[in-house]
């Protein structure tokens, strides 16, 4: 357990939608929050999005908000993050990460929530 690979990043125009992936490795991701964060070039990593155990509440960053919806699959293997009308700002490595810690408003964001990360998936949106 433990171990998260994301996929589904690319290289798209403004305005494209992307959906990205994390699995987790051989177990289930039902019992753990899992977080979206992205880190920008010369900038910290941020979170963007994050999904409580058993699917009771879901956060957005500000700046997200109502373009990117975050969501499991019917088999909890897999967590999605589907982005819509991208921007040059959301470029950046998308990580997905979890925790067995519940999140709130004031936590979801926190990388000191999250035990265990993936390596990221590169997200590339330019003209």
């Amino acid at each position: 357990q433990g171990q998260l690979e994301e996929s589904g990043g690319a290289l798209v125009q403004p305005g494209a939608s992307l959906r990205l992936s994390c699995a987790g490795s051989g177990y289930t991701l039902d019992y753990y929050a899992i977080g979206w964060f992205r880190q920008a070039p010369g900038k910290e990593r941020e979170g963007v999005s994050c999904i409580a155990s058993g699917d009771s509440g879901t956060f957005y960053a500000d700046d997200v908000m109502g373009r990117f919806t975050i969501s499991r699959s019917n088999d909890k293997r897999t967590v999605y993050l589907q982005m819509h009308n991208l921007k040059p700002e959301d470029t950046g490595v998308y990580y997905c990460a979890a925790s067995l810690f519940p999140p709130d408003d004031r936590s979801w964001f926190g990388e000191r929530l999250y035990a265990y990360w993936g390596q990221g998936t590169q997200v590339t949106v330019s003209s």
